[in-house]
């Protein structure tokens, strides 16, 4: 397994060798000692939880305020157009953007540190998302930002077939900001 840094400080790209034969594959889906060496406290993933998409389906932008969560988020089948925004003040990618496909062909694990929105875009007729998060999840912590907010210019890859109510209502980007800035 290799570890990539991301373009948004703090994010890590876990990518895993695989053994390929006429049986199928074996791949490590997760190293402590690996994740350890690159700072992260694999004891302190509490939750782990599982979303199914379907084709076209957005969820996103979600975060989460205080100390924020980080989590470690794979596709386990299908594939996702993964998209990860820093609103993290004080940052030097604050307000940057990034995305990466996550699929069950490579078994990219991503590690998404406190502060940042989260979303993705199922490419796939199916797609089952896995994450493994630090921290109880608070509602009244909730953050989210509009997937198609002018400001941030995120271009996801094809129409959108299913979004919930609740991203639909989701604030902007300058919403967010002015929240954040007390």
């Amino acid at each position: 397994m290799r570890v990539e840094q991301g373009e948004i400080d703090g994010v890590l790209l876990f990518i895993p060798a695989q053994r390929r034969d006429d049986r199928g594959l074996f791949t490590r889906t997760f190293d402590a000692a690996l994740a350890a060496a690159h700072g992260l406290r694999p004891a302190a993933f509490i939750q782990d939880s599982q979303s199914r998409s379907r084709l076209g389906t957005i969820r996103a932008l979600h975060g989460r305020s205080g100390r924020g969560e980080a989590k470690l988020v794979r596709c386990a089948r299908g594939a996702v157009h993964d998209v990860l925004v820093d609103a993290r003040p004080g940052s030097a990618t604050f307000g940057r953007h990034m995305s990466v496909v996550l699929d069950d062909e490579m078994f990219v694990h991503l590690y998404v540190p406190p502060g940042l929105l989260h979303g993705y875009q199922a490419l796939t007729k199916q797609a089952d998302v896995c994450y493994r998060i630090d921290r109880e999840h608070d509602p009244a912590e909730d953050l989210t930002v509009r997937y198609d907010d002018p400001d941030l210019g995120i271009q996801w890859p094809m129409p959108v077939t299913a979004i919930s109510e609740r991203d639909l209502a989701a604030g902007s980007w300058k919403d967010l900001l002015a929240r954040l800035a007390g």
